[in-house]
């Protein structure tokens, strides 16, 4: 298993962009992506740091594995 990197929510945003993902809407801290073909919605807060269990979470509902995100990074 390929190791997670201490990541904030504005990087993992990025990187969730370059396979399709778009803005769909933002409350308080927490933004909500959204991908039409695959259809798929994630929820990415806005901190400095994501923790790595929530950053495994959105990679897992993204529909990426570890590897592959790495890669967009």
């Amino acid at each position: 298993m390929s190791k997670l990197p201490a990541l904030s929510g504005k990087d993992c945003i990025k990187a969730l962009e370059k396979v399709g993902f778009r803005f769909k809407r933002q409350e308080g801290s927490h933004v909500t992506l959204r991908r039409d073909e695959p259809f798929c919605q994630v929820v990415v807060p806005l901190h400095k740091e994501l923790d790595r269990g929530t950053l495994r979470a959105i990679i897992r509902q993204a529909g990426l594995s570890v590897a592959e995100f790495n890669r967009l990074l």
